[in-house]
């Protein structure tokens, strides 16, 4: 499974840097210079970081072999992506990377299906994005109390949910 680690933005200046949306919690890792990073669309890349800096709060990044801005308009809203193998897991046993949740079964604790976790969304509280058959998505607050059980190796999850929640 790929994650996307950013997003190229705008060109910046007219030697071939570009602004990127960083989507991970380790830019400097994801974007040190000599790092190949794959692409979405894949005929855009791999990318080779040629140099990065901060400027202002965004990231400006130089690829090999971008130069001009033309080139670098080309790159815009084009995705950086890794493999999720490479992302070592959390320390932490109750956290979780949005990659490994995706896709578990969802059951109550009951043991009746609910759906498959789509997504995970981030707004302030996370929230599981949950597709039932035959019904709307539901979303469901990733906190212990209504979320006891998950098995990523078993590729399941249990949901402990208060009434009118599905």
């Amino acid at each position: 499974m790929q994650l996307v680690v950013g997003r190229i933005g705008r060109p910046h200046g007219v030697r071939g840097e570009v602004t990127v949306e960083v989507r991970t919690d380790d830019p400097e890792l994801r974007f040190a210079p000599g790092t190949s990073i794959a692409t979405d669309p894949a005929g855009k890349g791999p990318l080779v970081v040629e140099s990065r800096r901060w400027h202002k709060g965004l990231l400006l990044v130089s690829f090999a072999g971008v130069a001009g801005r033309d080139a670098a308009e080309d790159l815009r809203n084009t995705m950086l992506v890794i493999d999720s193998g490479q992302v070592p897991p959390p320390d932490d046993p109750d956290e979780f990377h949005d990659h490994q949740l995706i896709g578990l079964a969802v059951e109550t604790a009951s043991g009746e299906p609910v759906g498959e976790i789509t997504d995970v969304l981030h707004h302030g509280q996370d929230l599981l994005v949950v597709r039932r058959r035959g019904a709307d998505d539901a979303l469901i607050p990733f906190v212990k109390a209504l979320v006891p059980v998950v098995d990523v190796e078993a590729g399941r999850l249990v949901v402990d949910p208060p009434e009118g929640l599905l």
